[in-house]
């Protein structure tokens, strides 16, 4: 079995990096190519990059500068944002991205997902979603470029990722995004007894004690974040950091 990998989430908006909170109020926080070096240097398990405005504004994704990024980047790295066509999947892993999460396209058209795999393989895809409670506090699919709810069952929707072909399920908590206080243990803990593929749980991390959780109490396969990685002290001042090999230990062991 490998490992649990954790996972810096990284937003793109214009060639520059973000942070935002409950997915409003975007702040900046520098350079991706300097945020990349970085990581290298912290020898990182992997990188997510997600472009928040590609699907919503129907742009095309930025294959020129997602080269240069892979280029420096000595990790896997997937990249996410308004990937709706199979040509879109090929341009990008020639640009030297790995793995390609498909968030709007796939609740629009679950075929394009099963299409996408045959070409592909499943390996190179992650099905993302992004959840929220309603106001009765039931867990709902939420399209981040609609603004609107999409789907009413995290769990089963999670279930029609995995029959349509994706290789890994993405798990975002719009209600925790970069909150810092720790994972929705029940959600993914519901979705990772649901599926056989591996889930990546992303939206609360603020401590070396929440990602073991999410990892150790809710099956997940491996513990993403934003915030935790970039953010430092009661102010949030900007500071890319990540967990050195001995800090994550608890983490790793069997």
């Amino acid at each position: 079995m490998a490992l649990p990998r954790v996972i810096p989430v990284l937003l793109l908006r214009d060639h520059g990096l973000v942070k935002t909170l409950r997915f409003k109020d975007a702040r900046y926080i520098g350079d991706p190519i300097n945020a990349v070096k970085i990581f290298n240097e912290k020898e990182v398990d992997e990188l997510i990059f997600l472009d928040i405005d590609a699907s919503k504004n129907g742009k095309e994704p930025p294959y020129e500068y997602l080269a240069e990024i892979a280029s420096e980047c000595f990790m896997p790295l997937t990249y996410g944002g308004s990937v709706r066509s199979i040509e879109q999947i090929r341009r990008l892993t020639k640009s030297g991205i790995e793995k390609v999460s498909i968030n709007t396209a796939a609740l629009e058209n679950l075929s394009f997902i099963k299409e996408a795999s045959e070409t592909f393989g499943a390996s190179t895809l992650v099905g993302a979603m992004d959840v929220k409670k309603n106001l009765w506090g039931k867990y709902q699919v939420y399209s981040h470029s609609s603004r609107k709810v999409a789907v009413h069952d995290p769990v089963a929707y999670a279930q029609a990722l995995q029959g349509a072909g994706v290789g890994e399920i993405f798990i975002n908590n719009v209600d925790l995004d970069g909150m810092m206080t720790g994972f929705d243990l029940e959600l993914i803990r519901r979705i990772t007894s649901a599926v056989d593929v591996p889930v990546i749980a992303c939206g609360g991390a603020g401590t070396l004690s929440d990602l073991e959780q999410v990892v150790r109490q809710a099956g997940a396969t491996a513990a993403a974040a934003g915030s935790m990685f970039v953010f430092h002290g009661k102010h949030r001042a900007v500071l890319i950091t990540y967990p050195d090999y001995r800090e994550l230990l608890h983490i790793r062991q069997d």
